[in-house]
């Protein structure tokens, strides 16, 4: 023992030496004893570079004043770093005073107390450190770096962290010897390389305050419900005495922070944490002693009770409240991005652990505006059968989301409550892991976009009626052919059976089967590869042309609001289309701006002229038609588009040049429970769409003044004559099929006098060219007809003769044609008419 002893004397020579030579180089040159300490200390890692300690990651909206609003905070370590000014002089005064007092005047070593420390440690009978701040700084270094390494998703992570503390602090024996040396040199290489006030500084940012509670600042807020710019005497030397052991003095464990033997608890509230209340006893003794605070207030501080104003500080989208869903959609943006790292794992250690602040596009001019028309209009939980609504705004051009809300409370705990979900319905399944819904007819919007891209006119007139069997192609797809529906079945809202009418009139009432006679005229998977091309994909990340149906012209698939939001974003912007995003910025803990996911804007996705008329039918939606009722009315021209799927599920879209807002509502777990014609609290359920669209993009059109749209295509806006086939001489059947096959309506008229055979068509109204679509009067033959034969020039014998051959039986000559030579001038029915054998014809001479 007494060699080990001496030897450890000799030890502490050396690091004492090492020590001084940090300013006397000389003295290091001098013969010592302990040469193989030296060699020891020599080989010792000399350079530490301090890590970023693990930092919070939070998310911020801007208010309308331009201040950055908290939505939410993400992290590993509870930990706010502050800049030296940040912090009160009298919490620097009580740390110093009972850790380190000398702490501005040595080299980054207490000499004495460490000899001490690794005598104990030697001897086994302490793990103590007696360090300065300087190594005690050092310790919390390592101690970081370590917790670094640990994988978050181990299994063993708890025990991991758990080991990195006690390599740090508890080692004893020579493995303690090594511990306090290292620390000894690492204190020596930062006191050079760093100021006194920023070790002081980085100490206090890096250090433990009690399980997840690190540095001064989150420190001040969690247990005081203050900053630490605003510390009192009692605070400070309670949070200065905190740190010297955290996890016994803490004072957010009422019930105790350690448990005797004999089965007390201690250090809470029963005995007025008294650990800790003795420990702030030493501390202000210790600042009393060094003039740093008067006996009047060391008197008053000294008898304060320890009484905690513990803030809890709520991390995760929960802490946003009602931008909840917003932060959440955020949040999966991060953790899915490659941007924030390669590995989804590197992306979460990233967000909890990487000190990021994330500025996004929310604006509070719609979202305020939003939350409140929903907090209004839908209930939380209607009938627990999943009936949820959400609204989505985002702006023209740019793609950055300016709103998203949603009915339902947010919470990331399962529950048999429908009206608690952590699910984004206005996003998708990488994007708050919703399955999309059913986007009824405002899916349309594709037929119209594929509809004139084929130059085909808005005027167009076509035979909008239920159909039994109707033919529709899919030939631009690997695998397509010819398919058939029955779109009496589908039908029309309302049950209407259609009409005969233009795309404008069939787009602003929303036509089921007018849409199905446009459709029946192009291709199947060339609609759904426009809805491709405007970046409109399925929720779970397929491509709408993946399968090609007749039904999907009315929107049978489930897409994100989101995602028919920025389509309806794309017509407004003239046919630019722009990648959706939420984060205006990123900035690392080092102040540098990082790089953003990729995001982009292409033109021409659709014409300039394809969109201009697009908007032009659309604006007929919001101006008489289906989606008047979600019109502000407030002088902004808007385009719109309503959707309902099985009576489960409803769209509103509407844009602005400048905002497009979509609204959804319906059973959002698939189950097809009707919601039509249901009161819920101030409206039917079908119906809450209009005020919910309404009042968003009232407020998306008082903070972006839309324009007027441009106008539309003049070839695309023609109106359209179609060649009409000449059915006379046809039986009726005959003339029927091949006017319907050329997309006329037929209409048999009374049967007209004709000798033709009662089945065939001897008229038809109209003939050569009229609008697509009409209807065509075809007239048979009653049969009972002939054609006048004409008599002109001949006499009146031969005359009568001819005319009764030919079936007149009642012939009435005139006087004249009794006259010596006299012959026929004209005869009434004319020559060469039609007329009912039983006609009287009259004779001219």
């Amino acid at each position: 023992m007494l060699g080990g002893l001496l030897g450890v004397v000799g030890l502490s020579a050396v690091a004492g030496l090492l020590v001084a030579a940090s300013v006397t180089p000389v003295l290091a040159m001098t013969g010592v004893a302990g040469t193989q300490a030296l060699t020891l200390f020599d080989k010792l890692p000399e350079k530490l570079n301090p890590v970023t300690p693990m930092e919070q990651s939070t998310i911020y909206a801007t208010d309308p004043d331009g201040k950055d609003i908290v939505l939410a905070s993400f992290y590993e370590q509870n930990r706010i770093p502050v800049t030296y000014e940040h912090i009160a002089p009298v919490l620097y005064d009580a740390i110093l005073s009972s850790e380190d007092k000398n702490f501005y005047s040595h080299g980054g070593v207490n000499l004495g107390a460490t000899i001490s420390a690794v005598i104990d440690n030697l001897k086994g009978t302490s793990s103590r450190g007696a360090s300065t701040i300087s190594q005690q700084f050092v310790k919390n270094v390592l101690i970081q770096e370590c917790e670094q390494e640990v994988d978050t998703a181990s299994e063993t992570y708890a025990e991991e962290l758990q080991a990195c503390w006690e390599n740090a602090t508890q080692a004893k024996g020579t493995d303690g010897i090594e511990r306090k040396l290292q620390e000894m040199r690492y204190a020596i290489q930062i006191e050079k390389d760093y100021s006194k006030n920023d070790i002081l500084l980085g100490y206090l940012n890096i250090a433990n305050f009690g399980g997840t509670v690190y540095g001064i600042e989150a420190a001040s807020r969690y247990y005081f419900s203050t900053s630490s710019s605003k510390l009192t005497v009692a605070q400070a030397a309670t949070l200065a005495g905190i740190v010297q052991n955290p996890n016994t003095y803490r004072i957010d464990k009422p019930g105790g922070t350690y448990t005797t033997k004999d089965g007390v608890a201690h250090n809470g509230v029963d005995d007025g944490y008294k650990d800790t209340k003795d420990r702030r006893h030493y501390v202000l003794g210790r600042m009393l002693a060094n003039g740093k605070i008067t006996q009047a207030q060391y008197d008053e501080a000294d008898a304060s009770e320890i009484v905690p104003a513990i803030k809890e500080p709520t991390q995760g989208c929960a802490a946003a409240k009602v931008n909840a869903y917003f932060c959440q959609y955020v949040k999966s943006i991060i953790e899915n991005d490659k941007a924030f790292g390669a590995e989804k794992s590197d992306r979460t250690e990233l967000l909890r652990r990487g000190g990021l602040k994330i500025y996004t596009s929310l604006d509070y001019r719609i979202q305020n505006a939003a939350v409140t028309v929903m907090k209004d209009t839908v209930p939380a939980n209607f009938d627990n059968q999943a009936f949820g609504a959400a609204g989505v705004s985002i702006e023209v051009g740019t793609g950055r989301i300016l709103s998203m809300t949603q009915n339902t409370q947010f919470s990331e705990t399962p529950s048999d409550d429908m009206g608690k979900t952590s699910l984004v319905f206005a996003g998708d399944q990488v994007h708050g892991d919703s399955g999309g819904f059913p986007v009824g007819s405002t899916y349309k919007l594709f037929t119209l976009i594929d509809w004139l891209e084929k130059g085909h006119s808005v005027n167009e007139v076509l035979n909008g009626r239920v159909q039994t069997n109707m033919k529709f192609t899919s030939e631009a797809c690997e695998g397509g052919g010819t398919l058939v529906a029955n779109t009496k079945e589908i039908g029309n809202f309302g049950g209407s059976q259609g009409y005969t009418s233009s795309v404008m009139n069939f787009t602003a009432q929303s036509l089921n089967s007018g849409y199905f006679a446009m459709a029946s005229k192009l291709d199947i998977c060339d609609i759904n590869t426009v809805a491709d091309r405007m970046g409109v994909t399925l929720a779970d990340g397929t491509k709408a042309n993946k399968d090609n149906q007749a039904y999907d012209i009315l929107g049978s698939k489930n897409i994100s609001p989101l995602a028919m939001a920025n389509a309806y974003a794309t017509v407004a912007s003239g046919g630019k289309y722009c990648t959706p995003r939420a984060i205006d910025r990123v900035v690392g803990p080092d102040g540098e701006e990082r790089e953003l996911p990729a995001a982009s804007c292409t033109e021409g996705v659709i014409s300039p002229e394809v969109a201009a008329t697009a908007a032009y039918a659309l604006q007929g939606v919001m101006n008489g038609g289906t989606g008047q009722r979600a019109n502000p009315y407030d002088g902004t021209p808007l385009i719109g588009k309503t959707g309902t799927h099985n009576r489960s599920q409803t769209m509103m879209i509407e844009s602005s040049t400048k905002v497009a807002t979509a609204v959804w509502a319906g059973r959002w777990d698939g189950r097809e429970t009707n919601i039509f014609n249901v009161w819920g609290g101030t409206a039917l359920l079908n119906e809450m769409r209009y005020p919910l669209a309404r009042v968003t993009q009232a407020a998306a059109n008082a903070a972006y003044p839309g324009d007027a749209f441009p106008r539309p295509d003049n070839n695309l806006t023609r109106r359209v004559l179609t060649n009409v086939p000449n059915v006379v001489g046809k039986t009726i059947d005959e003339a029927t099929a091949e006017l319907q096959a050329a997309g006329f309506s037929v209409s048999v008229g009374d049967p007209v006098d004709s000798d033709k055979a009662t089945n065939i068509v001897v008229e038809q109204d109209p003939s050569g060219q009229t609008a697509g679509g009409s209807t065509v009067t075809i007239s048979p033959s009653n049969g009972q007809g002939g054609t006048v034969p004409d008599v002109t020039g001949q006499n009146a014998t031969a005359a009568g003769a001819a005319l009764v051959g030919a079936g007149f039986s009642s012939v009435d000559f005139a006087a004249s044609c009794s006259a010596p030579g006299a012959k026929v001038t004209s005869t009434s029915p004319a020559a060469n008419s039609a007329a009912n054998k039983s006609t009287k014809i009259s004779v001219s001479c």
